[in-house]
């Protein structure tokens, strides 16, 4: 069992490996964008490259990852919340990215620190957060694969 323990860990690098490079040759302003990594960029690409012709703009891909704001108000309160249809890879990629955000990147610590003393939650922050997210990603995907 250690010997088959071994050799798929080191079927695991190649594929690592490969993956990487394809994704960097693909989509290197994607892959340079912070918190973007193999997995994100490759699980993006892929949604991306699964709907090219639903994906005349920004919102349209915001749609296809489910991260779209959609009013849920309620009398005097106004609020938005995640749209739960949408790529739920592609989501949990933009999740990702809000995270790895919120440890290492000063702007987006200032981002969810004035949303929060505006009497927001952080799940409402990082919602609007994994929106802006998207419509940054969007612009960096690559635009051959996106025209029909």
């Amino acid at each position: 069992m250690a010997r088959r323990a071994i050799a798929l860990a080191d079927e695991i690098t190649e594929i690592d490996t490969i993956l990487t490079d394809l994704a960097t040759e693909t989509a290197p302003e994607l892959v340079a964008i912070t918190g973007v990594g193999t997995d994100v960029a490759t699980t993006l690409l892929v949604a991306a490259g699964d709907n090219p012709e639903r994906l005349h703009n920004e919102a349209t891909f915001a749609h296809l990852c489910g991260v779209a704001p959609i009013d849920a108000s309620s009398g005097k309160q106004q609020r938005h919340r995640l749209n739960r249809g949408g790529d739920r890879q592609a989501n949990s990629a933009l999740w990702h990215i809000v995270i790895t955000r919120m440890a290492c990147d000063e702007r987006t610590r200032t981002y969810i620190n004035r949303r929060l003393d505006e009497g927001r939650t952080k799940q409402e922050a990082i919602r609007c957060l994994k929106r802006y997210i998207a419509r940054e990603t969007y612009h960096q995907l690559p635009r051959t694969q996106l025209t029909t």
